[in-house]
C-alpha cells in the first residue's frame, strides 16, 4: 500500500476522532458533552464488566488538553494518574471491585471547568470459568467476510470514512462482503459440517484506498479497536450473529491483531508517549513515517539462545509494513489497553476463541501476560497464535507450559524464554509438508507422505498435540488446488487433517474446488464464494447451483465432517502412524480401550465393544500407480482371535474385508472404521 503523507494522516484521523466515533455509547458521550467546558472526545473501552477477578480498570480518556485534568469520583477507588507525553490523553486507573452493574459518574475539573460523565458498567452474562472455546472436538471454517457474502440493503458508502471504492473486478480492492451476508447463509455451515467459523478481521480499517487499486479489505490495519467496520457492519449486527450462530451450535473465534495497528489509527495523529510505537527515534515529529524499521520477518532469533540484539530488534520491533505500525506491547500501558480489549470483545459479543496474528513478532514476555490473564479469567477458552515456522521444535516451544522453555539465562543466552500460556499453536510444519508431498510419489524414505510422517514423528515435542491447529491452506498461502482441481489430492489431505491428531481448520470454498494462487496478488487467493452477492449467475450455497464436481465434493467432505462430529476415537483415541510402505501411508486413530503398542510391555486390556467402531484407518495410496495395502502388516490394530473382520468406509458405507490384502487404485483415499 502507498505510504500517504503525514498531514494527511492528521487530516484523516481528526476527521475520524470527530463525525466517525466507534460506537453508539462514544457518540452519545461526544453529543453529552458538547455543552460542557472540559471538552472529552473518546473514552476506551467505551464501557466495561463488574464481576471479573482483576478489578483494575484502565480508562484511556482523550480531549483537547486532558491530561492535566483532575479527576475524581466517590463510587470507586482510583488507583492511580498516568499524565501521557500527549497533553491530550489521560490515563485512570479504577478499581471497580464491589461496583455494581450501573452508571460510574466520573468528573473532570481543568482549572475552573469542570465536566462530570456517566461511565456505564455493565453486568456479564457468566461467569469467565463458563465460557468454553473452540476444541480439537471442532474443525473450524476460516473466511473473509468481505469475500463471503452480501447482505440485503448494503450501503455503497459509508459516510465519513476514508476513500474507498468496492469494485468486484479489482482482487485488492473491497468487493463488499459483510456480516449480515454471512448471518443468511449460517445454515450452510451447518449443512457443510463445520463447527466453528473463524472471520480474519472484522475491526474497523478506515485506510483510503491506494492509487495502484490496493486496500485493507483483509482487516488487519486496524484503526479503531471497540468498532466493528461499518462496511461490515455494527457491533449490534456482529452480536446477533454470534448468538444466531451459537443457536445453531456454531462457534465463533474472533481474529485479533496486537502486533501493530493501522497507519491510520488516531495513535498516530497524537501519539500518547512516545514509547507507544516502535521507533528509531523520539520523540515522534512529522518525520514519524520515515522514523521506523521494517521488520526482517526471521523468527529464528525470538528463540534463538544465540541471538544477537540487532537480530532480535529486527524480529520484533520493526513494522511489518510501512503502512502498520508496530506496537510496542513492553510500554505496560499499551498492554493493558490491548488486554482489556480481548477481554471487551469476549464479553460484549461472546465469541469462544481468538485467533492472534502475527503472534511472535510482539513483545513475547507481554504476550505471555496477556495469554496468563485471559486464561486466569477464562479458564475453558482458547486462543491460538499464528507461529510462522515449518519446524515443529519452534512452534512447540510457543505452546502453553512447553517443556521446551525452561532454560534459563547464561552469558551464551540472554534471551530466557517464559511460559507462554498460549494454548493453541499453528502447525505449519504439516502445511510446509503436505504442500510439497502432494507433487512427489512416496517412496521408501524421504519423498511423498514421508514427510508428513517424518513431521508427526516430533509430536512429543508438544505439550498437547490435539492443541495444535493443522490446515492444508489459508487466506495467506495458494490455495491447495493451485490453479487446478485434482480432487484426489485435495481427498488425501482433508482426510488426513481430519482425522489426525489436530484441531482442524479449513479455508472456505476448498469444498466447493476454489482454487488461485499468489503469483500476482493475495486477492487470487480470497475470490469470492460463488452466490454471495447480488448477480452471481453461479451460486455454490446450493446443490442445484454447483456444478457436478462442485456438488461431489461438497458431499463428499460434508459426509467425513458430519462423521467426525462426536466421534470420540477422534477426539480423544491414540494416534498410531506407520512408516509408509510400498507409497501406502497409514494413520490410525483408536479408543484407548483399543491401545496396543509393539513397543510396550503393558497393554490395556481390550474391553466390550463401543456402540460406534474403536478403530479409525486412515489409509492414503501416496503414488500414481495402483497397489496393495498388505494387511498383515497392520496386524497390531486388529483383535487377533477374529477369523473375519470387516471395515465400513465412513464416507460411502462401502464394507471391506480386512482379513485380505486390499487393492489400492492411484492416490485412492480409504477411511475405514471397525
Amino acid at each position: 500500500m502507498k505510504r500517504i503523507g503525514f498531514s494527511l494522516v492528521i487530516a484523516a484521523v481528526l476527521v475520524l476522532m470527530t463525525s466517525c466515533n466507534n460506537s453508539a455509547k462514544n457518540a452519545k458521550l461526544l453529543t453529552q458533552l458538547a455543552e460542557n467546558d472540559v471538552k472529552i472526545s473518546r473514552i476506551d473501552p467505551t464501557d466495561w464488566y463488574v464481576g471479573l477477578k482483576d478489578p483494575t480498570l484502565q480508562l484511556m480518556v482523550y480531549g483537547q488538553g486532558i491530561r492535566e485534568a483532575e479527576v475524581k469520583t466517590d463510587d470507586a477507588k482510583i488507583d492511580s494518574i498516568v499524565r501521557l507525553d500527549s497533553p491530550n490523553y489521560l490515563l485512570v486507573y479504577l478499581n471497580v471491585k464491589g461496583c455494581k452493574a450501573g452508571t460510574l459518574p466520573l468528573t473532570f475539573k481543568l482549572g475552573d471547568k469542570k465536566t462530570t460523565i456517566a461511565y456505564t458498567l455493565k453486568q456479564r452474562d457468566m461467569a469467565g470459568d463458563e465460557r468454553k472455546g473452540f476444541s480439537n472436538a471442532d474443525v473450524l471454517y476460516l473466511l473473509m467476510p468481505d469475500r463471503f457474502a452480501q447482505g440485503e440493503n448494503h450501503p455503497t458508502q459509508i459516510e465519513g470514512m476514508n476513500a474507498y471504492r468496492e469494485d468486484r473486478s479489482q482482487p485488492s480492492l473491497r468487493h463488499g462482503g459483510d456480516l449480515e451476508g454471512i448471518r443468511q447463509h449460517l445454515d450452510y455451515f451447518t449443512e457443510l459440517g463445520v463447527t466453528a467459523l473463524w472471520f480474519t478481521p472484522v475491526l474497523e480499517n478506515n485506510s483510503p484506498d491506494s492509487e495502484n487499486q490496493y486496500s485493507t479489505y483483509h482487516g488487519y490495519a486496524t484503526t479503531d479497536y471497540y468498532r466493528v467496520d461499518p462496511r461490515f457492519g455494527t457491533n449490534e449486527q456482529y452480536r446477533r450473529l454470534v448468538d444466531e450462530a451459537h443457536a445453531k451450535g456454531l462457534k465463533v473465534v474472533m481474529d485479533m491483531i496486537f502486533n501493530h495497528c493501522g497507519l491510520e489509527h488516531p495513535w498516530l495523529a497524537d501519539l500518547p508517549s512516545k514509547d507507544w510505537l516502535n521507533l528509531k527515534q523520539t520523540p515522534a515529529t512529522p518525520e514519524l513515517l520515515n522514523s521506523y524499521d521494517l521488520t526482517s520477518y526471521k523468527l529464528t532469533p525470538v528463540l534463538d539462545p544465540y541471538a544477537s540484539e540487532i537480530d532480535l530488534h529486527e524480529s520484533t520491533d520493526g513494522w511489518f509494513v510501512p503502512t502498520m505500525p508496530d506496537l510496542n506491547q513492553r510500554n505496560p500501558h499499551v498492554l493493558k489497553y490491548l488486554v482489556q480489549n480481548s477481554i471487551w470483545w469476549i464479553e460484549t459479543i461472546g465469541i469462544d476463541g481468538i485467533r492472534m496474528d502475527t503472534y511472535p513478532y510482539a513483545d513475547r514476555r507481554a504476550m505471555a501476560e496477556w495469554m496468563r490473564v485471559l486464561n486466569e479469567e477464562y479458564p475453558n477458552f482458547n486462543t491460538v497464535g499464528e507461529t510462522w515456522v515449518t519446524e515443529p521444535a519452534y512452534t512447540a516451544a510457543w505452546q502453553k507450559n512447553s517443556k521446551l522453555t525452561t532454560h534459563q539465562s547464561s552469558p551464551t543466552n540472554h534471551h530466557p524464554s517464559p511460559n507462554s500460556y498460549l494454548p493453541t499453536v499453528m502447525d505449519f510444519s504439516f502445511f510446509d509438508k503436505l504442500n510439497q508431498a502432494k507433487h512427489e510419489e512416496t517412496d521408501g524414505w524421504w519423498n511423498g507422505y514421508n514427510r508428513i510422517y517424518n513431521s508427526l514423528v516430533y509430536d512429543y515435542l508438544y505439550e498437547n498435540p490435539s492443541s495444535v491447529m493443522a490446515f492444508i491452506e489459508n487466506h495467506d498461502t495458494d490455495r491447495f488446488l493451485g490453479n487446478g482441481q485434482d480432487t484426489l489430492l485435495l481427498k488425501q489431505a482433508l482426510a488426513l487433517l481430519l482425522t489426525m491428531n489436530r484441531t482442524p481448520q479449513l479455508y472456505y470454498g476448498t469444498e466447493v474446488l476454489m482454487n488461485g494462487t499468489k503469483e500476482i496478488t493475495d486477492g487470487y487467493v480470497r475470490n469470492d464464494f460463488p452466490g454471495g452477492f447480488p448477480g452471481d449467475a453461479h451460486n455454490c450455497f446450493t446443490a442445484e447451483g454447483r456444478t457436478p464436481s462442485e456438488q461431489a465434493m461438497f458431499t463428499w467432505l460434508s459426509r467425513l465432517l458430519h462423521w467426525r462430529q462426536g466421534n470420540e476415537t477422534i477426539i480423544r483415541g491414540y494416534q498410531t502412524q506407520f512408516c509408509p510402505w510400498k507409497g501406502v501411508y497409514v494413520l490410525a486413530r483408536r479408543s484407548n480401550d483399543q491401545r496396543h503398542t509393539s513397543h510396550s510391555s503393558l497393554h490395556t486390556p481390550h474391553s466390550s465393544r463401543h456402540d460406534s467402531p474403536s478403530t479409525v484407518m486412515t489409509i492414503l495410496n501416496g503414488t500414481w500407480q495402483p497397489t496393495m495395502l498388505e494387511i498383515s502388516r497392520y496386524k497390531e490394530l486388529f483383535d487377533t482371535d477374529q477369523l473375519q473382520r470387516e471395515a465400513e468406509d465412513v464416507v460411502t458405507g462401502q464394507k471391506y474385508d480386512l482379513t485380505k490384502d486390499l487393492p489400492l487404485a492411484p492416490r485412492q483415499t480409504l477411511i475405514v472404521q471397525f
